[in-house]
Parts: C-alpha cells; structure tokens; sequence
C-alpha cells in the first residue's frame, strides 16, 4: 500500500464509520451486545415516559406488520391490569428486539429504539465511541490544508453525533463539516454520492470517499467519485480483483494530499 496521492480535484473526504474510522468489533462487541444486555432495565426505568412510550408503539406497529414473518414476536398493547401484564408486555419488547436483531433488519422502530439507548449509555458514560488511532491525526491535518470532512454511514446522522462527541478522543465532533444517512440513499447506489455532492456544493469528483465495503465504492465510483477502500483488523477479506481495482489504504496517514508532497 504506501503512500496514496489524493488527485488535486479533490476538496472533501468523505468517511464511512464501520471498518473505516472505527473498528467493526466495536459495533459488533460494544453497541450491538450493550441493547441486548440492558434493554430489559432500559424499559422498566423510562416506561413512564412519552418518548419510550413512542418508541413502544413503533415497535408495535413493526411487530403487526411482521406477523407472517417467520420467527416473529407480537407485541400485546398494555391495558390497566397491573405489574404482571406490565411484565409481560416488556418481555415480549425484549422478545421482538432480540428477533429482529438476529435477523439483522434495520428497521425505523429497532433503530430508534436502538439510538435512544445508545444517547443514555454516552451520555452517562457506559459507552464511548472508538476511533482508530490515526483518525484525529489525520483529519486535523487534512483540514489544516482546507479540505472539507464529511461522514456517511448506514447508522442514523444522531448515532454518528453520539460516537464521535463522546469518544476514546474526547468529542471530535468539531472535525466534521456535516453527517449524512441512508436518508440521502442507500450507499451502494450512486445516485446517493450524486446527491451528497449537491448537498455540500460540489462536483462528484471533487470528493474522496473511505470505504471498507467493494460494493460501496463501486457506487461512488460509478457516480465519478474518488474511492480508496479501507484495510482494517477485523474487516472482511477482499478479493484478489478488489485488490487490484481499488486503492487500498491500511491508515488515514497513507493519504498525500497534493498541498503536502
């Protein structure tokens, strides 16, 4: 790999999270297990507040809508009848999350769920966002040299701001330009780079964007955006035309913008 010269049309980086400025296990060992694990006493200890409650009937309303779905676990809405229906209504919550978690469905009633829990575990300290050591380095010095730093990632614009304000680094919120979601589109269809650079201003190929995913930077390239993907511990494997298709870089310090050679 080396070193990897940026073309001098580029003005904007453009980072995934997952696999690229923070380790995979860290979703998949950190966020994911912490929902499971405290979801129950999550429930019990904001059950009598409007947004779990709101969150309480999307899950409903999702768990209506999969009822054909093998597997799936309905939701009975609560009435008055006391502490064991209560009971009873939180485990099935428990129930349906743990479900639609292990069929990985990304659902608006699991990820907001999700997110909220998430916001009370930073905010309080349980969790703090990992950041790859050589991520804040990086950034700092590529903003130094007047480009512009954005995030795209499949989680939601809210649980980007959680990891990045209260991470390993302290809150790196300020090295950000702006956040994008699957709002904008799914990543793995150009169209959604065409829309971003519209966002920020700009040409497609006037951004650079970091993936770890082949299937990503195949729509950014398509859309004539500048690719490298990203080679971290703990990503998944690349085939040998990947290799040999893609820039590869094992670290943002790999990256020579064309104000530093």
């Amino acid at each position: 790999m080396g070193v990897l010269p940026v073309p001098a049309e580029v003005r904007a980086i453009l980072l995934d999270i997952e696999g690229t400025t923070t380790p995979i296990a860290f979703v998949q060992e950190t966020l994911f297990p912490y929902i499971k694990d405290n979801l129950k006493e999550y429930l019990h200890s904001h059950w009598g507040e409007e947004e779990c409650q709101q969150d309480v009937r999307l899950l409903q309303k999702q768990a209506q809508e999969d009822s054909s779905l093998d597997g799936a676990v309905l939701i009975p809405l609560e009435s008055e009848s006391g502490e064991e229906e209560l009971e009873q209504v939180i485990q099935a919550i428990v129930d349906n999350v743990q479900w639609q978690m292990s069929q990985d469905r990304k659902t608006t009633a699991l990820k907001q769920l999700q997110g909220h829990m998430w916001r009370a575990a930073y905010t309080t300290g349980h969790i703090k966002g990992e950041v790859f050591k050589d991520v804040v380095p990086a950034i700092r010095k590529w903003r130094e040299a007047g480009m512009k730093v954005y995030i795209y990632s499949s989680g939601s614009v809210e649980a980007q701001k959680l990891l990045f304000g209260h991470s390993t680094e302290g809150d790196i919120l300020e090295l950000f330009d702006g956040h994008f979601d699957t709002k904008i589109g799914p990543k793995v269809e150009s169209e959604s780079y065409r829309r971003i650079a519209a966002s920020i201003g700009c040409s497609t190929n006037n951004i650079l964007f970091l993936t770890d995913v082949p299937q990503e930077a195949s729509a950014a390239k398509e859309a004539d955006t500048h690719v490298a993907v990203v080679i971290r511990p703990g990503n998944a494997g690349l085939t040998d035309d990947d290799k040999s298709y893609y820039s590869l870089i094992s670290s943002f310090t790999e990256l020579s913008l064309p104000s530093s050679t």
